[in-house]
């Protein structure tokens, strides 16, 4: 036995494993690297959370969501207005156009940059905004699910919704069926 022991003792002792830690220098350890998989997944849902999660809002906010509300109903009432005018006041309207014929080409770029940023910048926290309600609503998805499940116990072709019990009476006028005067009209025709 002691010389068993000693080889043992060398090979497994001292709290260490040498076949393992030799192992491990050509192939992964299996639970290490699960660990972290988990590790790194948990951080990343973490973040994920944290970047759509909404922040409480002011007073100051609200009235920028409001300000930036208005561009959009401006510009497109402003285009319907343009539209109107031409029919109504036609030599009005050609003035304003002349107007607008002088304004250099680089400030219509300048413009349509412009335009193009906010829309684009409106577009992008829109979406954030999606995101967060679509996170928010699958959070009532095992709420509905039971829900959907109640409401389906319920019908009418569900066994025991109309349990009488132990009332026979009940039961016998539970399977009657009532008069329908548009059925035996149906029923007639054919």
């Amino acid at each position: 036995m002691g010389l068993i022991e000693r080889i043992f003792g060398t090979v497994f002792g001292n709290g260490r494993n040498v076949v393992r830690d030799t192992v491990e220098v050509f192939r992964e350890n299996a639970e290490a690297s699960a660990a972290r998989g988990a590790e790194v997944q948990r951080d990343a849902m973490g973040q994920y959370g944290a970047e759509f999660a909404a922040p409480a809002k002011g007073g100051f906010d609200r009235f920028m969501d409001g300000v930036n509300r208005l561009p959009r109903p401006a510009l497109a009432l402003g285009t319907l207005g343009l539209f109107v005018s031409a029919m109504v006041a036609p030599l009005w309207f050609a003035q304003r156009m002349q107007g607008i014929a002088l304004v250099p080409e680089p400030l219509w770029w300048l413009l349509g940059v412009i335009v193009s940023f906010y829309f684009g910048a409106r577009h992008q926290v829109k979406a954030q905004d999606f995101q967060r309600s679509i996170v928010a609503t699958v959070k009532h998805v095992p709420q509905v699910v039971d829900n959907i499940d109640t409401i389906g116990r319920m019908r009418a072709t569900s066994p025991g919704v109309a349990d009488a019990g132990l009332d026979a009476r009940l039961a016998a006028q539970a399977l009657r069926t009532d008069a329908n005067a548009a059925l035996d009209a149906w029923r007639a025709q054919r």
